[in-house]
Parts: structure tokens; sequence; C-alpha cells
């Protein structure tokens, strides 16, 4: 007997807007059933394919350290840095800037509500190796 994880929660101050954000960032949509709303305390968004569910969910405290588990990221297409700062532009800040000269290397960012997580280079830049 083995378990599959259902979905991943991310606790938040303010559900909605958090959602939609991620909703940008991954190109997520809301169950058509069930679509997410401002005011509302908990927001699941799914990957187009239905294989992986985000839960945003309000509590009461304030994030104060480091997240224990975080995403890594990695363009569907173009280049680590054109997604880097496409994701600036959406409202990501940089946390660590982890590049290296030859190329390799991932950025450490925060969403809007200060959670961390990394952009890594695309699977056509592993692939061609270092810069």
């Amino acid at each position: 007997m083995t378990s599959f994880i259902s979905h991943t929660t991310v606790d938040c101050a303010d559900a909605y807007p958090l959602s939609r954000w991620w909703q940008a960032v991954l190109d997520y949509v809301d169950d058509p059933d069930d679509p997410n709303e401002p005011g509302h305390e908990e927001c699941m968004i799914f990957s187009r394919d239905g294989k992986h569910r985000l839960l945003f969910v309000e509590v009461p405290d304030a994030k104060q350290v480091k997240n224990r588990i975080h995403f890594d990221l990695r363009p569907v297409e173009g280049s680590r840095d054109a997604e880097l700062s496409r994701l600036i532009e959406l409202g990501a800040t940089t946390v660590a800037d982890r590049r290296n000269p030859d190329g390799t290397g991932w950025v450490v960012l925060a969403d809007p509500e200060g959670n961390e997580f990394c952009i890594l280079r695309s699977n056509a830049e592993v692939a061609a190796g270092p810069a």
C-alpha cells in the first residue's frame, strides 16, 4: 500500500490574489465547477492536464522563516533568464542569485507573500551544456 500527493497546499494571508498570481506563473486554471473568487479562504488551481493541484489556504500566521519545501521551476520554452524577467514583471522578488559564470545555476525568488521558489535553466539549456 502506498499514498500519492493529492495536492500541494500553500498557507497564505490572502488566497485569491496569490492563487491568481501562481495561475499566471504556471498557466494553471480554476475548476470550472468551483471557480475561485475574491474573499474565498481556500482557492485551488489545476495544471491544464489535471495532474497537479495547488491549494491556497488562508492562515492567521505570517511567514517568518525560509520554506522547508519549495518549487523548482523550469521554463517550458525560452531561457531561464527570459523566464526570470517575466516572473519579476509579474511581481516576484529576487532572494538570491545562484547563477554561475558558465551559465549554470539558478535564481531564488519569492512570490508576493514571500514564499521562496527557484527558477532553473530550461531543459534545452541543460541539454546544450554550460554556456
